[in-house]
């Protein structure tokens, strides 16, 4: 459980970071980026995800509806999409669909390896290549840690032959993120993959702040919670502070709960719906949320 003292040591981190340069815009206009301490390349802060939105059938009306999704989303500057070879066949919709868009370009792709084996993970990643329609990707990542030991080699080895520019690891909830910090303390790594929101800021008191200290880019997973904090939120109307930040809804405002921490890089929600596409690229522009604003939603959500 996240208690009191953890809600107040959190805020208190937020609060050395509040005065941080990473907090400024990176672009004078349009949305805000971050960079990739490895290379400084400017990622827009707000991304997508695949899980759930994109395991659908090529051609159906849900497909469809998915190309104005990515139209969307790339007219509105946005960038970073993450995907994985087991969310149910997601990864051959996107990569149908960028093809389709003529889109490959403007995409900045991570997936992942998911394999419990050296010849499992060969294998899945001549799959992902084929699904994804592509000879090489940005971002490749082991899924939650899995068989990280064997699979995180592999990966360098692909980094090499120049088939992902940056590698990583994920996971998707708070009670791996002592692993995934110990890893980043032992190995080199280009990003993190972890789950942030205002319901679960575990990772502001130590994670965060190792990333920022080794150089790692962040993605941010589950800053909606799969969808709970909507729940909780129904019928509730904003603060009223949540004008000044330019938010005018829970969906941006939760989203920029995450890019507010200056570590983070960019946050990856998934939608299959074209007007809450639009809704949550408004999250990446205009001010931040204050460290003050940041700790009343941590008390709120605790």
């Amino acid at each position: 459980m996240y208690g009191r003292r953890d809600v107040l040591r959190t805020g208190a981190a937020l609060g050395l970071l509040a005065a941080s340069p990473w907090l400024r815009a990176e672009a004078a206009s349009g949305m805000l980026t971050r960079k990739v301490p490895a290379t400084g390349e400017a990622l827009p802060v707000i991304g997508a995800g695949t899980s759930g939105s994109f395991e659908v059938e090529a051609g159906s009306a849900q497909y469809q509806q998915l190309k104005q999704v990515l139209k969307a989303f790339f007219d509105g500057g946005g960038k970073v999409i993450d995907t994985s070879p087991n969310y149910g066949g997601a990864d051959a919709i996107l990569g149908q669909l960028l093809e389709e868009g003529g889109w490959h370009r403007q995409c900045f792709i991570a997936t992942k390896i998911a394999a419990d084996s050296a010849a499992a993970a060969q294998e899945q990643w001549a799959g992902t290549l084929k699904s994804l329609r592509t000879d090489k990707v940005d971002l490749l990542q082991i899924h939650n840690l899995r068989d990280w030991q064997r699979q995180l080699p592999y990966a360098r080895e692909l980094k090499a032959q120049g088939k992902t520019r940056y590698i990583g690891i994920t996971h998707y909830l708070a009670s791996g993120q002592d692993d995934v910090e110990r890893i980043v303390r032992s190995e080199k790594l280009d990003f993190i993959q972890i789950n942030y929101s205002v319901n679960s800021p575990e990772a502001a008191k130590s994670l965060l702040p190792l990333c920022q200290d080794k150089g790692v880019a962040v993605l941010i997973n589950r800053a909606f919670d799969d969808g709970r904090l909507f729940a909780k939120v129904k019928d509730q109307p904003l603060p009223g502070w949540a004008a000044e930040a330019g938010v005018s809804s829970w969906a941006q405002l939760f989203l920029k709960f995450a890019i507010s921490h200056p570590a983070v890089t960019a946050v990856i929600p998934a939608t299959s719906r074209p007007d809450r596409q639009l809704d949550q690229l408004k999250a990446g522009s205009g001010a931040l949320l204050s460290q003050t604003q940041q700790q009343a939603l941590i008390e709120q959500f605790a």
